[in-house]
C-alpha cells in the first residue's frame, strides 16, 4: 500500500513537472497576443505586423513539435525536455529585454520552437508514468496547467495593461522566471522507464532507427489514428488559436475596450474553463466521456453563434467566452492529448504526437495569417470560421476516433511492422 501511494504521488510529480509546458505554450501564445499589442504601440507597428508575429509563433511551434517528437522516442523523454526548456528560457530573456522590433523575431522564433519541441515528449513522459486507471486524469491536469498560464497572464496583464511596453518586458519576464524554476526541478526527474525498456528492445533492432522508425505509424491501424487525431486537433485548435492570440485584439480595436479590461474578463473566463476540466477530469477515465464530449460541443457551437449572429461587442465576447470556455474544456484540445497517448505505443508516441501537433500548428498558423483580411470583411466572420471548422473536428470526435481500439506495447501490428522493416 505504501509503494503504492509513493508511486502515484511520483507519477503526479512527474504529471506537474512535465505538464508546466503547458503553462508555458499557453503562456507563450497569450503573452504574444497581449505583449505584441503594448510592443506595436512602442515600436510603432499595428495588426499587418501582429499577425505573421503570431503565425511565426504558431509555426516555430509546429516545427519544434516535428523534430522534439522524434528525437524524444529517439534519445529519451528527459534529456529532451531539459534541453528544450533551456532554450525556452533564451527566447524569453530575448524578447524580455527586446530593444526593438527586430528582436521579437529570434525571441518568438525560439520561444515557439521550444515550446512545441518540448510539448510531445512531456506528454509522453506522463502517460508513461501514470497508470491505466489514472492516465486519463493525468493528462487533463496538464490542461489545468494549461488554463493557470493563461489566468496568470491575464492577471498580469490586469494590473499592468496601463505601462504600455513595460507591461509587455513583464509579461515575458514572467516567463522567464517559471522556466528557470521549472528547469531545476526537471533536472531532479529520473527518466521514464517505459521508454528506457522499449530504448532497450529497440537497440537490438538498427534497422528500426533513422527513417524506418515511422514505418509502423504507416501501416493502416497507426496511420488511421495518426490522420484522425491530427485532422481533429487542427480543426478544433482553430478556434482556441484565434481566441488566444486576438481575443485582447477583438476586445480593444473591434469592440472599443481596454487591455486591462480584456486581461480581466479574460482571467475570469479561464478560472471557469479550469473548473470545468475538474469535470473533465472525473469522467475521462469512464465510460460515459463521449456522451460529455457530444454534450460540451453542442455548448461550444451555441457560443460561436452568439457574436456571429449578434455582432461583436463586449457582452457578447463575454458570452462567447464563457460557453467556450466550459464546452473547449472538454471537447477540445485536452481530449486530444488524451487520445495521443491511448491510440499509440511507447516507441512511437511522442513521434505521432509531434506530427500532430506539428500540423495543427502550422494550419494555425496560415489561418492566422487571413486573419486581418476577415476583420476588414467583418469580425462576425472570424466566429462563422471557428464555428465551422469545430463542427468537422466534433463529428471526427464523435464518429472516428472514439471508435478507434487502444493501442498497447505488445500489439501485433506493431510487431509486424518492425518485422517488416527487419526483412526489407
Amino acid at each position: 500500500m505504501t509503494s503504492t501511494r509513493s508511486a502515484n504521488r511520483h507519477a503526479w510529480w512527474v504529471a506537474f513537472l512535465s505538464g508546466m509546458v503547458s503553462y508555458l505554450d499557453a503562456g507563450a501564445i497569450v503573452t504574444t497576443g497581449t505583449a505584441l499589442v503594448l510592443y506595436g504601440n512602442e515600436f510603432g507597428f499595428g495588426i499587418e505586423t501582429i499577425a505573421p508575429l503570431s503565425s511565426i509563433l504558431t509555426f516555430s511551434i509546429a516545427v519544434g513539435a516535428l523534430i522534439g517528437g522524434r528525437l524524444g522516442d529517439r534519445f529519451g523523454r528527459r534529456r529532451i525536455f531539459i534541453l528544450t526548456l533551456s532554450l525556452f528560457a533564451v527566447g524569453a530573456a530575448i524578447l524580455t529585454f527586446a530593444p526593438g522590433i527586430a528582436w521579437l523575431y529570434p525571441g518568438i522564433i525560439l520561444l515557439g520552437f521550444a515550446a512545441g519541441a518540448d510539448l510531445p515528449v512531456s506528454m509522453s513522459m506522463i502517460a508513461e508514468a501514470a497508470s491505466n486507471d489514472n492516465r486519463g486524469k493525468m493528462v487533463s491536469f496538464t490542461h489545468i496547467l494549461w488554463m493557470a498560464g493563461v489566468i496568470i497572464v491575464s492577471l498580469l496583464g490586469a494590473l499592468f495593461g496601463n505601462l504600455g511596453v513595460i507591461a509587455g518586458r513583464i509579461l515575458y519576464g514572467h516567463l522567464l522566471v517559471i522556466a528557470i524554476i521549472v528547469l531545476v526541478l526537471r533536472l531532479r526527474l529520473p527518466e521514464s522507464k517505459a521508454w528506457q525498456t522499449t530504448a532497450a528492445m529497440m537497440a537490438v533492432k538498427p534497422e528500426m532507427r533513422g527513417l524506418s522508425a515511422f514505418k509502423p505509424l504507416l501501416t493502416r491501424r497507426y496511420l488511421s489514428a495518426l490522420v484522425a487525431t491530427g485532422v481533429f486537433y487542427a480543426l478544433v485548435n482553430i478556434a482556441a488559436n484565434i481566441n488566444g492570440q486576438f481575443s485582447t485584439y477583438m476586445y480593444t480595436t473591434v469592440a472599443g475596450s481596454t487591455v486591462s479590461t480584456a486581461s480581466t474578463i479574460g482571467m475570469i473566463i479561464t478560472i471557469v474553463s479550469a473548473a470545468s476540466l475538474l469535470l473533465l477530469m472525473r469522467i475521462v477515465d469512464g465510460r460515459r466521456r463521449m456522451i460529455w464530449f457530444a454534450i460540451m460541443a453542442i455548448l461550444s457551437l451555441v457560443a460561436f453563434m452568439i457574436p456571429a449572429l449578434l455582432g461583436v461587442t463586449v457582452t457578447t465576447l463575454v458570452i462567447f467566452g464563457v460557453l467556450y470556455s466550459i464546452g473547449g474544456a472538454v471537447a477540445g484540445e485536452p481530449m486530444y492529448k488524451v487520445w495521443s497517448q491511448e491510440l499509440f505505443p511507447t516507441s512511437h508516441r511522442a513521434t505521432a504526437q509531434g506530427i500532430t501537433i506539428a500540423f495543427t500548428r502550422i494550419v494555425a498558423a496560415l489561418v492566422g495569417l487571413l486573419i486581418p483580411s476577415l476583420v476588414a470583411f467583418g469580425a462576425t466572420s472570424i466566429f462563422f470560421l471557428m464555428a465551422g471548422t469545430s463542427i468537422v473536428a466534433f463529428a471526427i470526435g464523435i464518429f472516428w476516433i472514439a471508435r478507434m481500439p487502444k493501442a498497447t506495447d505488445d500489439d501485433p501490428a506493431l510487431r509486424d511492422a518492425e518485422n517488416a522493416s527487419a526483412d526489407a
